[in-house]
């Protein structure tokens, strides 16, 4: 009997969470995680790096970001460009 109310006031906070989030949406309020690089730091590691002087340890040296920030970044901007 105890599981039945305990599912019942996780399907209650489900909900409520839900509701929280359509709101916060609509108002403009709800936002992922913001990128570590801008557009424009993006666009420059993606230069730096088809230049061929940079290594992806440079890069992430130069930009304050980790390896796989690095890599991630290159991934993204190269789907983009195709």
């Amino acid at each position: 009997m105890l599981a039945v109310f305990a599912e019942f006031e996780v399907d209650l906070l489900r909900m409520r969470t839900r509701e929280g989030m359509a709101v916060a949406k609509a108002k403009g309020k709800l936002r992922g995680k913001q990128p570590k690089l801008s557009t424009r730091q993006q666009a420059e590691l993606r230069r730096m790096h088809d230049s061929g002087e940079y290594t992806i340890a440079d890069l992430a040296e130069v930009f304050s970001v980790s390896r796989p920030t690095v890599y991630r970044v290159l991934d993204r901007t190269r789907t983009t460009q195709v």
